[in-house]
């Protein structure tokens, strides 16, 4: 791997937007029709938002889910043919093209109670940048989810350390072409990454295949580390 690999990622989500969409839609993946979809949407009416903001939304099956509870959704992914395919589907959620690095840029002028990372946080480089301007976009008792491979399970063989991986779509139905790499990290490589990007993690779960009895998914809970403000001195 080398590293462009956070271009790579883009990339091949820009060729596989059309067979990935289909997949969603039509229930292709067990994992998610199992477990993985109802559990982010659980953890997110359970911090009973009225503003939500989706970052790499894909075909927007979770604005829509959401936004039928009356959550007011801001749903955004950085390939086009996605955010097309979600808009078109209909719901009264806003779907915007905007790249990690154009929301971290300032692209978004808006404060949300909570931001959802569903399986959408691949990279490296890139997702540093946009966890790091996550406290900026949350009001000041937001929070964030994060929804991904839990680092137990999905490390498989190789050593449990940090770094790209080549990608897989291994449990898809679809004509998918090439993979997109991975950026793989620990449980404490999680926790140390989003406590560098201002985030404090406050909860933590791991919800469970029915079949396997494995953790299916790591979801993380965190909110914007609050500074406190020194008193005067007398």
């Amino acid at each position: 791997m080398s590293a462009s690999d956070d271009e790579a990622v883009l990339a091949a989500w820009h060729r596989n937007a059309a067979p990935w969409t289909h997949s969603v839609r039509a229930g292709g993946i067990e994992s998610r029709r199992l477990v993985t979809d109802a559990a982010i949407v659980d953890a997110v009416l359970r911090q009973a938002p009225r503003t939500l903001l989706d970052l790499g939304c894909g075909e927007g099956w979770l604005a829509r889910a959401l936004g039928a509870r009356g959550i007011a959704v801001t749903a955004v992914d950085a390939v086009p043919a996605l955010v097309d395919a979600a808009r078109a589907a209909g719901g009264g959620e806003r779907y915007l093209a905007l790249s990690y690095a154009q929301i971290a840029q300032g692209a978004l002028d808006a404060r949300y109670d909570l931001a959802v990372c569903n399986f959408s946080l691949i990279g490296e480089a890139e997702v540093e940048t946009l966890l790091a301007a996550l406290p900026g976009l949350l009001h000041a008792d937001g929070r964030a989810i994060v929804q991904t491979l839990h680092p137990i399970v999905g490390c498989g063989d190789p050593p449990y350390a940090e770094g790209w991986r080549a990608g897989s779509w291994a449990g898809c139905d679809g004509d998918f072409a090439d993979p997109a790499p991975w950026y793989f990290r620990t449980l404490g490589g999680w926790l140390a990454l989003l406590a560098r990007c201002g985030l404090r993690t406050v909860a933590l779960e791991e919800p469970l295949h029915p079949h396997t009895g494995k953790p299916a998914s790591l979801i993380l809970i965190a909110e914007p580390i609050r500074t406190r403000s020194a008193h005067p001195q007398p």
